[in-house]
């Protein structure tokens, strides 16, 4: 029999109307995915372990097999409220339909949380429209993590979604910024570090227009009269090897930008990388919400990016937006005039400040999930 997942959130004093169970328990798609299980971190709720659904694999949660007709019918007395994430994309055709029938027919409510109005891995966006079309007006209820991006909800299927922010996902004690790389001139006359994460090459990153934003940006501030340098930084495994190799080619003959790749930098090393950085660039094409906000917000790490995305709205006291590469020179100037540099006393000052202001977030964005399958209970008659 698979093992629970147990994690613990506090009842918010708002909602002691609501009505209390025992616990409850959610068939979260995915459980293992560190953002759900940061939200499921409430007193109360009980998170199955995802299934198993390659041996070889034992962590690998994809596709996600409870978002499956017979499973859902075969642990119906396991769950009590199904809350679905991400994975769709990775389902056979008709599979999320019959597992919404499957749900309603055992009045098993649904959460949805609309992570990704575009899906980031993929290019073609009509499948995962088609889902979004599925899921967003059979939920229960709905989530989302920024107020553009309930308001495209609203505008396209006539629904509420209910704003929760993204959680920090590092840990309690999560190590202090790493100091700035080693300079013949070390300290704040440096030059400026701007980097731009190509990781693997997914489908929504626009790796070329990176690139090309980052360049314009360093000649933009060279004509400022500021120091800077590029970094562009890279995966060795790719899912694009030619798409690489234009990036290589392209950046030949920059002596004031480095193309870095190595292998995919564990948890710690991906840290020191943003601690190195001045500025972020973002490289994405397409998207919605992001992760990576998150973790340059954290380690106190301006971003620059796209300000059509919704993204742009996790935090707007950390993302200078632009709207083409030619722009990115000036958003870039002005994300260096908001933030600390790396290495700095005001960097270190600035992620302490803010890991403590995200930690009491997060236990709260975690009690509004519990109270929210609570009420979605209660609605339904739950036990």
């Amino acid at each position: 029999m698979q093992k629970e997942h147990r994690i613990d959130v506090i009842e918010p004093a708002s909602r002691t109307a609501t009505v209390r169970v025992a616990s409850v328990r959610v068939a979260s798609v995915p459980a293992a995915h560190p953002y759900v299980r940061a939200v499921s971190a409430a007193e109360g709720v009980v998170v199955l372990a995802d299934p198993v659904t390659d041996p070889a694999h034992p962590d690998r949660w994809w596709p996600p097999a409870m978002l499956d007709a017979e499973w859902i019918e075969r642990s119906a007395d396991r769950f009590d409220v199904m809350h679905v994430h991400f994975g769709m994309e990775s389902l056979p055709e008709g599979r999320l339909a019959a597992a919404l029938d499957a749900l309603d027919a055992l009045g098993k409510p649904l959460v949805y949380t609309v992570h990704d109005l575009q899906n980031p891995q993929l290019d073609e966006q009509t499948g995962h429209r088609g889902d979004l079309d599925l899921l967003v007006p059979r939920a229960a209820r709905l989530v989302t993590l920024t107020r553009a991006a309930a308001d495209e909800v609203r505008r396209t299927w006539g629904r509420d979604a209910l704003v929760l922010a993204h959680p920090t996902l590092l840990d309690d004690d999560a190590d202090d910024p790493v100091d700035a790389d080693p300079h013949p001139d070390a300290g704040l006359d440096a030059p400026l570090v701007v980097g731009v994460h190509l990781r693997d090459l997914r489908p929504n990153i626009d790796a070329e227009a990176a690139v090309r934003a980052l360049l314009q940006a360093l000649d933009a501030l060279a004509s400022a009269g500021v120091a800077a340098t590029g970094r562009v930084l890279l995966n060795a495994t790719t899912r694009d090897e030619a798409l690489a190799s234009r990036v290589e080619a392209s950046l030949r003959g920059r002596g004031d930008c480095d193309l870095i790749v190595r292998a995919r930098p564990d948890d710690a090393a991906l840290l020191a990388e943003l601690d190195r950085l001045d500025v972020a660039l973002l490289p994405y094409g397409h998207g919605t919400h992001s992760g990576w906000v998150e973790l340059c917000y954290d380690r106190g790490v301006t971003v620059v990016g796209p300000g059509s995305l919704a993204m742009a709205g996790q935090h707007p006291d950390g993302y200078v937006g632009f709207a083409t590469p030619d722009d990115a020179g000036r958003a870039v100037l002005e994300a260096v005039s908001r933030g600390a540099r790396a290495g700095s006393p005001e960097r270190r000052r600035l992620v302490g400040a803010r890991r403590e202001r995200r930690l009491v977030e997060r236990a709260v964005v975690a009690e509004a999930h519990a109270a929210l399958y609570r009420e979605v209970l209660a609605e339904g008659g739950a036990r």
